[in-house]
């Protein structure tokens, strides 16, 4: 199972967020290429990254620091917020992306996930975020009708590197992640899952590296290791 540090950018700068809302960030690292470094030299194999202003805009809006950070690192990153068309997936992609998650877009505009991910076999992903169990889409600003489970089925045999599930409810406020939630999914797709949402401490880690064989091969862990309550190297180690 692979440990995935996010590194959540507003404004050029490192934040976290509770519960999506953007006007609760607080502020981690004013240079996130720094940050990044951080974990890098922690033993993390990849980076998890989120632009959160173009999430909520459906355009890049930091792209400064994510091409800071791309240039920084030598291992791969994810990065998802603000990526709606084939052009804006194929730059990132161009600039040393190793994966690009689409959300929005992958409710709204299916098709498009599904050309990209033959496109660009093994990397592109697709971010479910839940609200009540409900898809969340425009930066978690919309909440849909559609449930999540049945979004990531539209897209089992389009070839999804991974389905990135985040409990909104949970993200940001150290609550525990949704487990019952993510191993439900996952025991239902084929294509692996990668948890996100509420991991606050190490017995959450163990939680779901026990159920690693329902198909969940990655965690996404913020606010808990900026504030020192998991160690990334410790973390890394337990989940390998």
């Amino acid at each position: 199972m692979i440990l995935f540090p996010a590194i959540d950018l507003k404004d050029g700068k490192c934040v976290r967020l509770v519960r999506g809302e953007m006007n609760s960030a607080t502020v981690f690292d004013l240079e996130p290429a720094e940050q990044a470094l951080k974990f890098v030299k922690a033993g993390c194999e990849w980076l998890h990254l989120v632009d959160l202003n173009g999430a909520v805009e459906g355009k890049p809006v930091n792209e400064a620091a994510v091409r800071a950070i791309l240039k920084a690192i030598k291992i791969p990153a994810q990065l998802g917020g603000g990526i709606r068309d084939r052009v804006t997936i194929e730059r990132w992609l161009e600039a040393g992306v190793a994966r690009v998650i689409l959300g929005t877009v992958a409710l709204r505009e299916p098709e498009l996930v599904k050309e990209a991910c033959k496109a660009h076999p093994g990397k592109i992903a697709v971010g479910i975020d839940a609200r009540g169990g409900l898809v969340a889409v425009q930066g978690w600003t919309e909440t849909s009708k559609v449930k999540a489970l049945d979004l990531a089925l539209r897209f089992e045999d389009a070839g999804v590197a991974a389905i990135i599930y985040t409990d909104i409810d949970r993200d940001g406020a150290m609550a525990g992640p949704n487990i019952d939630a993510t191993v439900d999914l996952a025991h239902h797709l084929q294509t692996p899952v990668i948890a996100s949402g509420g991991v606050s401490s190490m017995d959450d880690l163990i939680e779901l590296h026990q159920h690693e064989k329902a198909g969940i091969v990655g965690v996404i862990c913020g606010r808990a290791l900026y504030d020192g309550r998991i160690d990334p190297a410790k973390a890394v180690a337990l989940l390998k």
